[in-house]
C-alpha cells in the first residue's frame, strides 16, 4: 500500500534530507519570533528568501570541537565538526584568538559566498549596570564631571566630531575604493536586468553584486569597531554622550504629493535619497551601539540627550539663534561672539547637557525587553545571534591555549570568520 504524501512535502521534498534536528531548531526560531512580534519587541516575521544571506541554528548535538596537532612544528589548532554521522555536512578549521569553552548552540551563517560561525562566550569578567555606574558618576562634582565627560556630535561632513578636539571619518583611500565598489555594483546591476531569470549567468552576476556590496559593509563595521574603541580607550572619559536621533525617522522617504490637475509636485526626493545613502554610511547608530557595550564592560557610561538646537547655541554662553551658524563648519555667537567650529561647538554643548541630565537625576536606563524563554528540555540552550560586540577569528592556526577550558559548563561567545 502506497502512503499517501501532503502538498507541503511534494513541494519540498529536499527537507527529507535535513536532520531533524535542524528542522526542529527552525521552529524554535519561528517560534521565538513571533513570540517576539506578540509582545511588540519586534515586526512580524517574514519568510526568507533562498538568495542573499543565510543562516542556521546548529545545537550541541550536530557539531563537536576537535584539537588538531601538527606532526612537524608541534603546532595546535582547532577543528569544528559540523553535522551527523547520518548527515556529516564537514570540518572547519579556525585560528582561536581567546580561551572559549564548547558552547551549548552556535550560528552558521553564510554571506556573498563566506561563511562565518558564531557563538556566545561568557570569560567570567564582572560588568557593572548602568543604574550603578550612573550613581557612582553622580557623586562626582560638576567641574570634575565636565572634565571626564566626552560629548559626540554627529554629522554629515564628519560623521563624529567630539567635545575633546577628536575627529572620525573614513580615510580617503576607503572612500575611493567604495566609489568604485558602488559604481562597479551599479555596472553589474544592469547586466542583472538582462539576464535570463533562473539562468547560471543571472545568479553568477548576483553573486558578484553581492560582493561588491559587502566590501562596504565591511569598511562600515570596521569604522564602527575602531571610533567605538577609540572613545572608550580614552582613559580621561569616564561619561560618553551622545544625542537621541531618530535615524529610521530621518531617512524616510519623503511622500509624495499630486495637485488638482493631476500632476505630481517636486517633493526633492534625489535629493533627499542622496542625504540618506550619506547618513547611512557614516554607521551613526552602529558606532552608538558598539560604544554602548564596550562602554560598559570598561566601567563607563553612555547617555543620550535632546538634540535641539545643539548646533544653534553657544556653548559659551548659551545664546541660541539660528544665525549663530553661519556655514556647516562656522559658528559665530550674536551676542558673545564666540567663533569656534559648529561640530566642535555642537559637540561641547552636547557634553553639558549630559553632565546635567546625569546630576539632575532625571537619567533612567533603558530597561531590557525581554521574550519568554523556550524550556529547554525540549529545545537545548538559547540561541545565539551575531551580534555586532562579538569577535572575529580567522581560519588558520591557533593558539594552544585556546580550548584549555572547553570541559568547563559556562557558555561562550566568540565570532569565527571561515
Amino acid at each position: 500500500m502506497r502512503r499517501k504524501t501532503s502538498s507541503t512535502t511534494e513541494a519540498t521534498p529536499w527537507l527529507r534530507e535535513v536532520p531533524s534536528q535542524v528542522l526542529r531548531n527552525g521552529a524554535a526560531r519561528w517560534k521565538q519570533a513571533y513570540s517576539r512580534y506578540w509582545k511588540k519587541l519586534g515586526g512580524r516575521p517574514t519568510l526568507q528568501k533562498r538568495h542573499g544571506a543565510q543562516a542556521v541554528w546548529l545545537t550541541s548535538e550536530l557539531f563537536r570541537f576537535e584539537s588538531v596537532i601538527d606532526p612537524e612544528t608541534s603546532a595546535i589548532s582547532y577543528r569544528l565538526q559540523v553535522g551527523t554521522r547520518k548527515c556529516p555536512v564537514g570540518a572547519l578549521r579556525y585560528a582561536a584568538h581567546r580561551v572559549h569553552t564548547v558552547p551549548a548552540s552556535i550560528t552558521l551563517s553564510d554571506d556573498a559566498g563566506r561563511w562565518y560561525l558564531s557563538f556566545t562566550n561568557d570569560d567570567g569578567v564582572p560588568e557593572p549596570s548602568d543604574s550603578e555606574t550612573a550613581d557612582w558618576l553622580s557623586s562626582f562634582a560638576e567641574d570634575e564631571l565636565r572634565a571626564r565627560t566626552v560629548g559626540v556630535d554627529r554629522g554629515v561632513a564628519i560623521p563624529f566630531a567630539c567635545s575633546n578636539g577628536a575627529n572620525f571619518d573614513l580615510i580617503p583611500v576607503q572612500r575611493d575604493r567604495i566609489a568604485k565598489k558602488q559604481a562597479a555594483a551599479r555596472r553589474w546591476q544592469r547586466k542583472l536586468s538582462r539576464r535570463t531569470k533562473g539562468g547560471a549567468s543571472r545568479r553568477k552576476a548576483a553573486h558578484r553584486i553581492a560582493c561588491l556590496r559587502r566590501y562596504e559593509k565591511d569598511v562600515r563595521r570596521d569604522f564602527a569597531h575602531q571610533t567605538s574603541r577609540a572613545l572608550v580607550a580614552d582613559p580621561k572619559a569616564l561619561l560618553i554622550v551622545f544625542e537621541a536621533l531618530g535615524v529610521q525617522r530621518m531617512t524616510r522617504r519623503p511622500k509624495a504629493k499630486q495637485i488638482e490637475s493631476g500632476r505630481w509636485e517636486k517633493n526633492g526626493a534625489r535629493a533627499k535619497a542622496g542625504l540618506n545613502r550619506s547618513i547611512l554610511g557614516a554607521a551613526w547608530s552602529a558606532t552608538k551601539t558598539c560604544t554602548e557595550y564596550k562602554a560598559r564592560r570598561a566601567g563607563k557610561l553612555v547617555v543620550e540627550v535632546a538634540p535641539h538646537h545643539t548646533s544653534q547655541a553657544c556653548a559659551r554662553c548659551g545664546h541660541t539663534h539660528p544665525d549663530n551658524r553661519r556655514s556647516q563648519a562656522e559658528f559665530v555667537c550674536q551676542r558673545c561672539g564666540n567663533i569656534d567650529n559648529a561640530d566642535y561647538n555642537a559637540a561641547q554643548n552636547i557634553a553639558q547637557r549630559g553632565v546635567r541630565l546625569l546630576l539632575s537625576g532625571e537619567f533612567k536606563p533603558k530597561e531590557k525587553k525581554r521574550v519568554m524563554r523556550m524550556r529547554q528540555k525540549q529545545l537545548g540552550a538559547d540561541r545565539s545571534e551575531v551580534t555586532l560586540g562579538e569577535i572575529t577569528v580567522s581560519r588558520g592556526a591557533g593558539n594552544g591555549t585556546a580550548l584549555r577550558s572547553m570541559n568547563q559548563e559556562t557558555p561562550t561567545s566568540t565570532a569565527v570568520n571561515g
